[in-house]
């Protein structure tokens, strides 16, 4: 996943500590902001759009939480995580309470602490493409039709898909020669990720494959451990 030019707001008020971690991510290809109490923060993300908030608990002036809460009225979604030296349950809690997407007590691993971003970051990517808008598909000699649930080779009488033979067909689309995370699926359409749900999509992606082998140049591949990829070879090739 690029990392580059993806937008971080560090609010820390140790001085020392803040332009460690800045210069750190910064190293790792973020671009980053670093305000260093509460107030400062809300004004500098309230002038520029970020794609995640680091937010130190303990501030003067403004604690983590009520900036918590103030970027969250005024943007619902952007992933926040907490640092804090208090690994307190109650504190924790409060946290996600008020939308944290993670949480890291110091001292922590700063590679730890990357993996969190990238995660969070691909997290609300993969997100934001499956509550994308978009209907109406191209599947090499195919069109889905995925309000109407039709599925239509070379103009033909088009097949009604199931309602999840529909929306996973719609999120292979969305990432047509690319990889639908397996767990995407999972928690858009069967709501729960587990073994059970998990067998259930591996016969829905059978029945689709049977429709879709009317086009040779259409194929899904499995990705093992990692989930499905919808190929349509003449767009590859191009």
């Amino acid at each position: 996943m690029e990392t580059e030019n993806k937008k971080i707001l560090l609010v820390e008020d140790d001085p020392n500590f803040g332009t460690v971690l800045k210069d750190y991510l910064m190293m790792n290809d973020y671009n980053v902001t670093h305000a260093k109490n509460g107030m400062e923060g809300f004004e500098k993300f309230k002038k520029d759009d970020f794609d995640l908030c680091i937010l130190d608990v303990m501030m003067p002036y403004k604690d983590g939480f009520t900036l918590a809460k103030e970027i969250r009225e005024k943007n619902a979604d952007v992933p926040i995580i907490f640092l804090t030296a208090k690994a307190m349950k109650e504190d924790v809690l409060k946290g996600y309470k008020v939308g944290a997407d993670d949480y890291l007590n110091k001292p922590f691993d700063s590679e730890v602490l990357l993996m969190k971003i990238k995660a969070i970051i691909q997290r609300k990517a993969t997100d934001t493409i499956a509550d994308s808008k978009l209907f109406d598909f191209q599947i090499g000699n195919f069109h889905l039709n995925s309000k109407l649930r039709f599925l239509t080779y070379n103009g033909g009488t088009p097949d009604k898909l199931s309602p999840k033979e529909n929306e996973l067909l719609r999120l292979l689309a969305l990432h047509k020669n690319d990889l639908m995370p397996r767990e995407l699926a999972l928690t858009k359409i069967w709501r729960d990720d587990n073994y059970f749900t998990s067998r259930s999509m591996d016969v829905y992606i059978a029945k689709l494959r049977k429709y879709l082998s009317k086009d040779d140049g259409v194929e899904i591949i499995n990705i093992h451990g990692e989930g499905f990829r919808l190929v349509v070879k003449s767009e590859v090739d191009n």
